[in-house]
């Protein structure tokens, strides 16, 4: 053999060693990030390739990690989103250091990009929605449902679905003491109305308990729901009020049972028990579960914090899935449900963020059935008050808010499989 011979045998021998060792594009979740809101549609992008992402839960902030793709690569690269490529080796050594039993830490195997409804009426409204707003920034898809689409039986089609400021009573949001006489309000009962007849309903609040039902069993089915603001506490109103009328003349045109209070079933509810519900139509509250009333005197905006619970990656990895972030203090915020009242929340029910000073919880979790819900207080994670009318929030500004990653955990979760979540 000629020497010429050997050079070019192992020139071809080095190249194959390099072919065969795979790389890794890491993409960090903590402070070094640029765009927090934007890596998680990069992971969600991977996953509608069939590509596995490994979530490193506590790692540099949660981190992501998938197999170096040129495509992934680019796409970090225009979206502005902080990435490392690391060897397979490097890629080793942290898994090594994630398996650790002293650190709590662990990685979850994301296998399947989660197919995401938005429950919104196709009606445009005086205010905008976080989750649409941070699903478009992120570049997640998602397709928007309505009574229309559940009644019809289409949920099963879907992985997610998010609620958002909705009034499940059938009271528009009790909206009705301030607003009775101004448009919008006028037309989003005529709207509602209107639905409700087309559906075969006599009554708002009857087509939405039946919605609430259908979707009720979406969760009991193994689906994921996600709700905010109004859509939390009065989903469990509904339920709790099945063949009870709560709904003063001005909602549903006749009075509310006199017994109503007495007559609620709190069985029939995902997280709350025991509340009462609010009688006066002119008070802008569906019930006491609320307290954005009286936290006014307790806290300011620059006081307005709640605190994420540490739980244990290796042993509470859904909790930690679900509280996944570069701060485990988060700016509170405003809605027309703003915060859940502790002593009235379900002794099962897993309380994932509170404000302990003022004794209130903000971000809670449960399981029913084969499913799972998770409730977050408030309207929009980067507008304090958000009032009726005001503009939607520019993501563009807050790409690296922690409020809104909440959010986006949600989003993921469902992409985790409990019995293959090891790396």
């Amino acid at each position: 053999m000629t020497i010429h011979s050997k050079i070019l045998i192992l020139c071809l021998s080095v190249c194959f060693s390099f072919v065969g060792k795979a790389a890794f594009v890491l993409i960090p979740m903590d402070e070094e990030q640029k765009n927090h809101l934007k890596a998680y549609g990069i992971a969600y992008f991977s996953l509608q390739k069939d590509n596995d992402v490994n979530w490193l839960l506590n790692y540099r902030g949660g981190a992501f990690s998938m197999e170096e793709d040129a495509e992934i690569i680019r796409l970090c690269k225009l979206r502005g989103v902080s990435y490392e490529v690391i060897s397979d080796s490097r890629m080793n050594a942290i898994i090594d250091e994630i398996s650790d039993p002293e650190v709590n830490m662990d990685a979850v195997k994301l296998q399947k990009a989660p197919k995401i409804a938005v429950y919104s009426p196709k009606s445009k409204r005086p205010w905008d929605d976080a989750v649409t707003l941070v699903l478009t920034f992120a570049e997640i898809p998602y397709d928007v449902v309505y009574d229309e689409e559940v009644l019809d039986g289409k949920l099963p089609m879907y992985d997610w679905l998010h609620l958002h400021h909705e009034d499940f009573t059938g009271q528009y949001g009790k909206f009705w003491g301030n607003y009775r006489n101004v448009a919008w309000y006028q037309e989003e009962v005529k709207f509602q109305e209107n639905l409700a007849a087309s559906l075969g309903y006599k009554k708002v609040s009857e087509l939405k308990l039946e919605v609430v039902k259908q979707i009720r069993n979406f969760v009991l089915g193994g689906g994921f729901m996600f709700a905010m603001c109004s859509a939390t506490d009065s989903f469990d109103i509904a339920l709790a009020a099945e063949g009870t009328d709560i709904c003063e003349y001005m909602f549903d045109g006749d009075p509310m049972d006199k017994d109503a209070q007495q007559r609620l079933n709190y069985n029939n509810c995902f997280a709350f028990e025991n509340f009462r519900i609010e009688t006066n139509p002119a008070a802008y509250k569906i019930s006491d579960i609320d307290v954005s009333a009286e936290r006014a005197s307790k806290v300011n905006e620059k006081s307005d914090l709640f605190v994420l619970f540490d739980f244990s990656a290796k042993w509470d990895w859904i909790p930690t899935m679900l509280t996944q972030c570069h701060t485990k203090v988060i700016k509170g915020f405003y809605g027309q449900t703003t915060a859940f009242r502790k002593n009235l929340i379900k002794s099962n029910v897993l309380i994932l963020g509170e404000n302990k000073s003022i004794n209130e919880a903000r971000y809670i979790h449960g399981e029913y059935g084969k499913g799972t819900w998770s409730f977050l207080s408030g309207h929009d994670p980067e507008d304090y008050r958000h009032f009726v009318g005001d503009p939607k929030t520019d993501l563009t500004l807050y790409p690296n808010s922690a409020g809104y990653r909440l959010i986006l955990n949600n989003i993921l979760f469902p992409a985790a499989k409990k019995d293959k979540h090891k790396t």
